[in-house]
């Protein structure tokens, strides 16, 4: 059924599994307990899977032995029974199959019909990675990248991704351009980071082309273009990623690569702003704030600010505090005042939303912010600095939740 030298036909191969398997083939009985399991040429069926697997398995099959252990780890067709799933998995697992190994340790590491043991997990994880399976060579990249259960050590995180990057595994080839783009584990090499978010980009993976517009976009390892850039940012922005949606509003804000176009840019920045992106919210109420590609709007300015400064955007906590506040900025500052402030005038949450961005913001803002914290604090009672000072403390304790 992998359609080697002829049209893949998962019916065709249904029928010749059958004969094989009723004459007591193991490996086609295994194979067409595999086709009703996942309804490839026949009628999705579970216990008709589960009988052509215990046929292979009565006579030692590997392969009816792991799948065996899927139907129970489910509950396809059977009850869900996690300790007759490990049962089969180790007997598949003592045959050499990688993908048992690999679910050994996914019930380990998950507590499933087992007592939790992040060790245990590890070492199946390294069977399974012995044997050439890509997934699990991905895992233990990802672990030690991350120092999940390990020390975190990336050059053994970049010889795992290369295992599974060299078998076609997208997310490794992925996560290797990562090593190479940021100089972890390795010597930071731009150009190699390019050629594996290429890989892994010509297979569809969003975030590579999200990275590799970020490269042509900053002129890393290749001339600075941002119609390219624009170019791979449209693609894995068309798939939802949000940081690509961003870049490419980015672009027809500033008219990089593409005409200027404000509505352009809040149609993308609104998409990657409800999946959650506050540098998108922030940009959102940019424009709203200064009516670009839409009408004048300082409330849904506020709107957008709030839920960006509530993830800690320094950026959006600042603007909080300028609109509420309500001051006037020094000449030349910028296009932000002179307006309708879209929330009223309230000197306690304008001390704490400068207290927040003090020290995480750059250029000018970085010297205001304080500035502005002080004269909000010169007008403000006793009562008033004791309210803000508590908001901020209790802001900063909460992650900048329900401040």
């Amino acid at each position: 059924n992998t359609g080697k030298g002829v049209p893949q036909d998962y019916a065709l191969a249904a029928q010749w599994y059958e004969k094989a398997a009723a004459q007591g083939n193991a490996s086609a009985q295994a194979k067409l307990g595999g086709l009703y399991h996942n309804g490839r040429g026949v009628p999705q069926d579970y216990a008709t899977a589960r009988q052509w697997y215990e046929k292979a398995v009565a006579q030692g099959d590997a392969l009816a032995q792991f799948n065996l252990g899927w139907l129970y780890q489910n509950g396809q067709g059977v009850p869900q029974d996690y300790a007759i799933a490990r049962g089969w998995y180790e007997k598949a697992a003592a045959q050499g199959n990688a993908l048992a190994h690999y679910n050994l340790g996914s019930l380990y590491e998950n507590g499933s019909g087992v007592p939790r043991d992040a060790a245990e997990a590890l070492k199946w994880y390294e069977k399974a990675a012995a044997l050439g399976y890509a997934v699990a060579q991905y895992n233990l990249g990802v672990r030690y990248a991350n120092g999940l259960g390990v020390p975190q050590d990336y050059v053994q995180a970049r010889g795992w991704y290369e295992k599974a990057a060299a078998q076609g595994d997208a997310q490794a080839q992925l996560n290797l351009g990562v090593l190479y783009h940021n100089g972890q584990g390795v010597l930071q090499d731009y150009a190699a980071a390019r050629g594996w978010y290429e890989k892994a980009a010509a297979q569809g993976n969003a975030q590579a082309q999200t990275n590799l517009g970020v490269l042509f976009r900053n002129g890393l390892g290749v001339p600075q273009d941002y119609v390219t850039a624009r170019e791979w940012f449209e693609k894995a922005a068309a798939q939802g990623n949000p940081l690509a949606q961003l870049n490419f509003g980015v672009l027809y804000h500033n008219g990089q690569g593409i005409s200027r176009d404000y509505a352009a840019a809040r149609g993308w920045y609104e998409k990657a702003a409800v999946q959650g992106l506050s540098q998108a919210q922030f940009n959102l109420g940019v424009l709203y704030y200064n009516g670009l590609g839409t009408s004048q709007d300082s409330a849904m300015a506020s709107q957008w600010w709030e839920k960006a400064a509530y993830q800690g955007n320094a950026q959006a906590q600042y603007k909080l505090g300028l609109l509420y506040s309500n001051m006037s900025p020094p000449p030349g500052f910028g296009r932000i005042f002179g307006r309708g402030q879209g929330v009223p005038q309230d000197y306690v949450r304008a001390y704490m939303w400068f207290s927040l961005a003090a020290g995480h913001l750059t250029g000018d803002e970085q010297k205001l912010a304080p500035e502005y914290r002080d004269q909000v604090a010169s007008l403000m009672t006793p009562a008033q600095m004791a309210e803000a000072q508590r908001l901020t403390s209790q802001c900063q304790a909460q992650q900048f939740k329900g401040c």
